[in-house]
C-alpha cells in the first residue's frame, strides 16, 4: 500500500510515517499543502493522511483537488478540532474518513488499512491463495497452516501480489506500491526481495516469474 502523509508538525509526520512503514506500507511525507499537490500529481497513492490546517495550501483545497481529479485515492483527514461540525464539513468536502488529534496510532493504522481496501475491488480482510494466508491487520502470513516470518518489504510485496488475484504485477508496479519515492528506480531491490520472499515461502514455489512482464501468484 502506498501512503502520503501530509502534516506540518514534522515530528508527528515523521513519527506517523515511521510507524506505517513498520506496518509494511510505502510512505512518502510532505509538510505543506503545496508539496502535497505536487506529489499527488506525480505518484499514485492508495491513501492520503491529510492534516486539515496546512500552510501554503489548506488541507481542504488538497482534498478538493483529489476529488476533482477523480482519483481512487482515499483521504483520511486529521484535525486538532474535535467538533462534530468540523468533521461533517471535512466529509462533505470529500474526505473518506476523519480522525481528531490526539489519536491512537493503532486506530490510525486500522483506518488507513480500511481505506486502502476501498481503492480497489472489495477483497476480504484476510487474503488466501495457493495455500498462502495473509492477514494485513495482524501482519501474519501462513503457508499450509505454518506461520512464516517476513520483513516489512517482503510482506508488502506479498500483499500486492495476493491482492492482484493471479494477475501479473510488473517490477515497476511493485516498486511503486511497496517502496517510497526515495528508492532508486534502477535498483534491483524488487528482484532481490522477490527471491528472498520465494525462498521463505518454501517449496513448491508459489511466486511465478513471467519473463518480460513481472510476477504473479
Amino acid at each position: 500500500m502506498r501512503v502520503l502523509v501530509v502534516e506540518d508538525e514534522q515530528l508527528l509526520a515523521d513519527a506517523v510515517a515511521t510507524g506505517l512503514r513498520r506496518e509494511a506500507m510505502a510512505v512518502d511525507v510532505v509538510y505543506d499543502g503545496a508539496a502535497a499537490l505536487e506529489r499527488i500529481g506525480v505518484n499514485d497513492y492508495d491513501v492520503v493522511v491529510l492534516d486539515r490546517d496546512l500552510p501554503l495550501v489548506h488541507g481542504d483545497d488538497v482534498c478538493r483537488r483529489v476529488v476533482e481529479l477523480g482519483m481512487p485515492t482515499r483521504v483520511l483527514m486529521l484535525t486538532a478540532s474535535g467538533d462534530v461540525s468540523d468533521r461533517v464539513e471535512g466529509l462533505e468536502i470529500g474526505a473518506d474518513d476523519y480522525l481528531p488529534k490526539p489519536f491512537a496510532f493503532s486506530e490510525l493504522t486500522a483506518r488507513v488499512r480500511a481505506l486502502g481496501r476501498r481503492t480497489t475491488v472489495a477483497l476480504p480482510p484476510v487474503l488466501e491463495r495457493s495455500g498462502i494466508k495473509l492477514d494485513p491487520n495482524r501482519r501474519e502470513v501462513f503457508r499450509d497452516g505454518q506461520e512464516i516470518q517476513l520483513a516489512p518489504k517482503e510482506f508488502a510485496v506479498l500483499e500486492v501480489l495476493m491482492r492482484s488475484e493471479g494477475a501479473v504485477v510488473s517490477a515497476e508496479q511493485l516498486l511503486e506500491k511497496a517502496w517510497d519515492e526515495n528508492t532508486d528506480p534502477f535498483t534491483n531491490v524488487v528482484r532481490v526481495t522477490v527471491m528472498t520472499l520465494r525462498r521463505k515461502l518454501g517449496e513448491p514455489p508459489v511466486i511465478v516469474t513471467v519473463p518480460g512482464s513481472g510476477y504473479r501468484i
